[in-house]
């Protein structure tokens, strides 16, 4: 490959030639004109040719200037719609967003129709996993993802936390003693779930019976799982009496599936959080899926609702921007 000048020399003369002014390129990007001035003045040296002259207000392009002009101007328009016809197939494509299945199955999914409404043209894919995810490689937009929040090089956005709360299905309280009071947890089976693996200090049965004071449980016993939803799904059909985020089981308490024998809470220092790229997170599908999370999530961080300006925002970013875009 044949031997470039530097791109920003180039793009200096083109925002130059194409102004005739060193102060107007200067101010389209946003550098000194003593910037384009140097940037000219190392192209000519690169090309060991003058591009402009000099006049006592203006300047000019020379012979060669004119004759160099058009094949660079050409260029950065290729550049910009190249740029552009990129933005329009991210845009185009789905919306990937990666979670958990629980956090998926209990939270996104009930609301995920507020956001079609909002962007109809925007298609999603869903990805159930706490896998590592590669978002300058794969195919994925945007996570959602339970931890401290800590994740380098990613754009990290808090949406909430939780509560650990004791819930079960409400034809166990009608078994043998019931549940009336705490100790009666010992006539029952506990389930129970590890995040070792995210937190070895997260809380668990063993940290709310202490809480509590209920010393004669026994928080070793009972069904174990690794995944949320197994253990939602053991607590709806009434294997024993669950720790769950008040999150997502007060839906299920709601609907009277769950009941809430106890009202004692374990709160959850980690937290859930959306991150994506800082490329990612210009592309509008991904600001308006954005927009919408944090006013469907606010609630939970005790932040009054957003009013109905915030969907024409959301709608206004899921629309793929016809401007030009210059290298």
């Amino acid at each position: 490959m044949k031997r470039l000048p530097p791109l920003k020399s180039l793009q200096a003369f083109e925002a130059a030639g194409r102004h005739l002014s060193f102060s107007a390129a200067a101010d389209e990007l946003n550098v000194t004109p003593g910037a384009i001035s140097q940037q000219i003045r190392q192209l000519e040296e690169f090309l060991e040719v003058r591009l402009f002259k000099r006049l006592n207000r203006q300047i000019v392009l020379t012979d060669a200037g004119q004759l160099f002009m058009p094949p660079i101007a050409s260029g950065f328009e290729q550049f910009g719609h190249a740029v552009e016809l990129l933005r329009r197939q991210q845009n185009d494509g789905p919306l990937t967003i990666t979670s958990a299945p629980s956090f998926v199955s209990k939270w996104l999914i009930p609301r995920l129709g507020g956001f079609k409404q909002i962007c109809p043209q925007v298609d999603v894919r869903i990805d159930t996993s706490d896998r590592l995810v590669d978002f300058e490689r794969e195919d994925i937009d945007v996570g959602i993802r339970f931890g401290d929040g800590v994740y380098p090089e990613l754009e990290t956005i808090y949406l909430f936390s939780f509560d650990l709360i004791p819930v079960c299905s409400p034809k166990l309280l009608e078994q043998g003693e019931g549940l009336r009071r705490i100790s009666d947890l010992k006539n029952h089976t506990l389930l129970h779930i590890s995040y070792s693996q995210i937190d070895p200090g997260f809380p668990d049965w063993s940290m709310w019976l202490k809480a509590v004071g209920a010393d004669d449980v026994d928080a070793s016993r009972g069904i174990f799982f690794d995944q949320t939803d197994l253990l939602y799904q053991a607590a709806l059909d009434g294997q024993g009496v669950a720790l769950l985020a008040n999150v997502m089981a007060e839906p299920e308490i709601e609907a009277g599936r769950l009941v809430q024998p106890f009202a004692q809470r374990l709160p959850v220092k980690m937290h859930y959080n959306l991150v994506t790229t800082p490329q990612k997170a210009r592309v509008p599908k991904v600001a308006a899926f954005r927009e919408w999370l944090l006013r469907e999530s606010a609630y939970l961080r005790g932040e009054p609702p957003d009013d109905a300006g915030e969907d024409l925002l959301a709608l206004e970013a899921c629309q793929p921007t016809d401007a030009p875009v210059r290298g």
